[in-house]
């Protein structure tokens, strides 16, 4: 689809959401008392420039620069608010093949990243490529499921974080996809793949018992969904109770708004992805009451053009092929 039609089609779709979807709960949004804003990119792919004017799909989308305008605009209008990755920064273009994510990891410092975990593609160049490179990143990786042993990378990445934001206490950790027919075993030499559900489980009653964490927020990078028996995004938001919000990676899925699942036990986990590329920037508000529980949540898509309209829908774009992408 080209930059013309998607933009159309955007416009057209979107009318119908106003400000973006909404998705209140027992509480009246006018109840709540504090909005956190989530902005979330995934699987950016050394996707530094946007997309040529004359390629045959997102034409004139994308680049770094126009990423971070749109961020800083939504950051100045909303200060309560996390910048996010869910991992696969590096390969996909000629910048990672001569800079090596270097480049990347510099142009997301300078975005204000708070959050990144690890994609299968960070061992492209093998532990010690990431090695090389991680100094360029002034913000903190976080992988919960990748023992990195006694390897330098380890130094770097942090098996769960916790932030303060609004006066909401907020946890993230990260999932990591499994090695297996994605990457070769001397490129992850030293670091070892653990069951992401068992872990997910544990992390989660960590930060939501010991550390009383109002929100916990889990970057993955195991994929959406599967048509086999592979642990997904969906399988992980299904049989792990406490995650709030699992924003996802690794199989490129335009998602025109977060799929919610409801537990027994009345907690909600939203699960959300936006494609590849960095071709949109995903938003999710969420509102909390004077008890610090979520109240409503109130989604948004933003195209990365040179137009920037306020929001977007996604619906238009093929997710159910590209659900089933390795990323």
């Amino acid at each position: 689809m080209n930059r013309k039609a998607f933009l159309k089609n955007s416009a057209i779709l979107g009318a119908g959401l106003g400000l973006g979807g909404f998705f209140p709960f027992g509480e009246a949004l006018g109840a709540a008392r504090t909005r956190i804003t989530i902005l979330h990119t995934n699987d950016t792919h050394a996707r530094i420039e946007p997309f040529s004017d004359s390629a045959p799909n997102y034409a004139g989308m994308g680049g770094v620069a126009r990423r971070a305008t749109l961020i800083r605009r939504l950051r100045a209008e909303y200060p309560d608010s996390l910048l996010l990755d869910a991992g696969d920064v590096f390969q996909g273009t000629p910048y990672f093949n001569k800079y090596n994510g270097a480049l990347d990891f510099e142009v997301m410092s300078k975005m204000g990243y708070d959050a990144v975990t690890i994609g299968n593609h960070e061992f492209d160049n093998a532990v010690k490529g990431f090695e090389e490179v991680m100094h360029k990143a002034r913000f903190p990786f976080v992988s919960t499921n990748y023992d990195f042993g006694t390897t330098r990378m380890g130094l770097r990445v942090h098996k769960f974080l916790i932030r303060q934001v609004g006066g909401i206490k907020i946890g993230i950790f990260g999932l990591g996809v499994a090695f297996e027919n994605l990457v070769l075993p001397h490129l992850h030499r030293g670091v070892t793949y653990l069951d992401p559900v068992e872990v997910a489980a544990d992390t989660t009653a960590h930060l939501k018992g010991y550390h009383q964490c109002d929100m916990v927020i889990c970057l993955s990078h195991i994929g959406y969904r599967y048509n086999d028996n592979r642990v997904s995004d969906r399988v992980v938001a299904q049989q792990v109770d406490g995650i709030d919000l699992i924003i996802g990676g690794h199989t490129h899925t335009f998602m025109p708004e977060p799929e919610l699942f409801e537990k027994p036990d009345g907690s909600r986990t939203w699960v959300s992805q936006v494609g590849f590329a960095g071709i949109v920037l995903g938003r999710l508000d969420f509102y909390f009451d004077r008890g610090k529980r979520i109240a409503a949540v109130r989604n948004h898509n933003y195209p990365v053009t040179g137009d920037n309209p306020d929001s977007v829908s996604l619906a238009h774009l093929p997710a159910t092929t590209m659900d089933l992408v390795s990323g």
